[in-house]
């Protein structure tokens, strides 16, 4: 079966302790608990397959009940799961604490199963009939360096473009060797300037900056501020309305990821595709989930109208 993306990356659990208010160092906080499945590429997944796309996951596992959880996780967001199971290991998680506003105070990331994902499970039979079998290929930097790096070369021999979900400063590195075969890579500023190795005094500078280091595509996010997307010769900025009320933060990104790719595989524009991204992750901010259960391509088409133009730079 023929698929429009393959996902390969990060699904794993993801707790997140909301607090009822200011944050007390060092003390006890008053809060309560929330629990799902999360990770970069399954978020992104998610928001695609209920978008209309025809999804199949790839991703380390454990064989315990939170990888069960995974599992049923996917099978109701509609995504085609094929596991690399790892039956003696924990499945990964993410422990986060948030502030009343939704920030993030501080997280725990306990992802050792990813390290187990090695470049040599890619000559797997089942995953390279995958690589053949899809449109477009998405992966995030909780993948091994290595693994990274071999997979953006399978591709490229394969001709699959390739994005990649950079996940956070600390991981993003890991993409360093398959920078130059990326069709893509989803950053925020802190991200982008672990990769270039210093801050942009503009935003749009970063696609001159992201370029000296042999990427070809890419979008960096700032938070509330302009989001910068560049493919090619081309460079489009847009600027979000400010927003009232934030959620929660969790999974915006990975919104903004589908977002973008859901219009790509349409064949729009940059500045459309641009505007949709920013549009599926204000729906994802709005909600207390890492995805929105309630995205289609109506609700994502009603959101969009409310999305300010975006525009091309000189």
């Amino acid at each position: 079966m023929n698929t429009d993306l393959l996902a390969i990356g990060g699904a794993h659990i993801d707790r997140r302790g909301s607090l009822f208010g200011p944050t007390k160092p060092g003390a006890s906080n008053p809060g309560k608990w929330f629990e799902e499945v999360g990770g970069g590429v399954f978020n992104a997944a998610c928001n695609l397959s209920r978008l209309g796309r025809s999804i199949r996951l790839i991703a380390p596992r454990g064989g315990d009940a939170a990888g069960a959880q995974v599992a049923d996780a996917a099978e109701r967001a509609g995504l085609d799961d094929q596991p690399v199971m790892f039956l003696d290991r924990a499945t990964p998680s993410y422990t986060a604490i948030l502030e009343r506003d939704g920030n993030l105070v501080i997280a725990l990331a306990d992802m050792a199963l990813y390290d187990a994902f090695s470049a040599r499970r890619l000559r797997a039979r089942s995953l390279r009939d995958s690589l053949d079998a899809a449109g477009y290929v998405l992966c995030d930097a909780n993948l091994p360096a290595e693994t990274l790096t071999a997979l953006a070369k399978e591709c490229a021999a394969r001709g699959r473009p390739l994005a990649a979900i950079a996940i956070s400063p600390a991981k993003v590195t890991k993409l360093r060797g398959a920078l130059p075969l990326l069709d893509h890579l989803f950053m925020n500023a802190a991200e982008a300037e672990a990769i270039v190795g210093e801050p942009a005094g503009h935003p749009e500078e970063w696609p001159r900056l992201l370029k000296a280091c042999g990427l070809r595509g890419g979008t960096v996010t700032s938070g509330g501020g302009p989001a910068i997307a560049f493919a090619g010769n081309q460079t489009a900025v847009i600027e979000p309305k400010p927003l009232t009320t934030i959620a929660d933060v969790t999974g915006a990104g990975d919104a903004f990821a589908a977002g973008y790719l859901d219009g790509l595989l349409s064949g729009i524009e940059l500045t459309e595709r641009l505007r949709r991204a920013v549009a599926s992750a204000t729906l994802t901010l709005a909600c207390h989930r890492a995805t929105d259960e309630n995205l289609s391509a109506s609700s994502l088409a009603a959101q969009i109208t409310l999305v300010p133009e975006a525009r091309f730079l000189p």
